[in-house]
């Protein structure tokens, strides 16, 4: 309906479920800027609102089958200190200070390579069973189904889920942050070498962008870890 990014925007917002007054103001600031009416964006905005949550409502059965505890990953609902109410995306208490943290959130990022991994192993075993039917002189031209392959990588990469621990962010930002950037110059970057980390480039970028916008809101209060997440975000050249 909308530009990619200001969807985007709306699609980090809403996340949760909860829209705060900071985020109403970053997303009508934007709509205003592209001339969009805002009476008609209230409303779609309540509408896409209204949706989210019922999604989540009807996501709740499966997430208390697969885990009991309140503090799991993205599930955070309770300060585990003094038993404030926070949001998920939250890092740190804002009555008591107390800032979470999740081994379970650690591994997640690493399951995100062996996600990425266990992908492009599906090409090498892909790559056996042509060269076995075509011969392996022939392979290459058949593609071995890159496309699909790195089309499945760029969907695991964009359904990441987001971190919501400082540690956390910040491990991710500093992983993704090279592979956000394109290397190679007009002359280079579509060689072979460079093209293959190039083309995974943007969704790296899209899900390092969200990450910042996301934490600028929950970290608002703790400006040295928002400053070294505006140094990756000055970086990767993130307004």
């Amino acid at each position: 309906m909308y530009d990619d990014h200001l969807e985007s925007l709306i699609e980090m917002a809403l996340v949760d479920g909860e829209l705060t007054d900071k985020e109403k103001q970053v997303l009508f600031k934007k709509a205003e800027s592209l001339g969009i009416d805002l009476d008609e964006f209230s409303m779609v905005l309540e509408a896409k609102l209204f949706k989210k949550i019922k999604d989540i409502e009807l996501e709740k059965p499966k997430k208390i089958e697969k885990t009991t505890k309140s503090e799991k990953f993205g599930e955070i609902k309770k300060c585990p200190a003094c038993g404030s109410m926070i949001q998920s995306v939250q890092t740190k208490c804002i009555d008591c200070g107390h800032e979470f943290s999740n081994i379970e959130s650690n591994a997640s990022i690493n399951k995100l390579f062996e996600m990425l991994n266990d992908a492009e192993n599906e090409r090498k075993n892909e790559g056996i069973s042509v060269s076995k039917v075509i011969g392996g002189i022939f392979a290459n031209a058949y593609g071995l189904s890159n496309d699909k392959i790195d089309n499945k990588k760029k969907t695991i990469i964009s359904n990441f889920p987001i971190p919501t621990t400082k540690n956390d962010i910040i491990e991710f930002l500093s992983l993704a942050a090279p592979k956000a950037k394109s290397i190679g110059n007009i002359f280079t970057k579509q060689q072979p070498e460079n093209k293959a980390h190039n083309d995974f480039v943007n969704v790296w970028r899209t899900k390092c962008e969200q990450i910042v916008i996301k934490a600028r809101f929950s970290m608002k209060d703790d400006k040295k870890t928002l400053d070294e997440i505006n140094t990756y975000a000055k970086e990767l050249k993130i307004k």
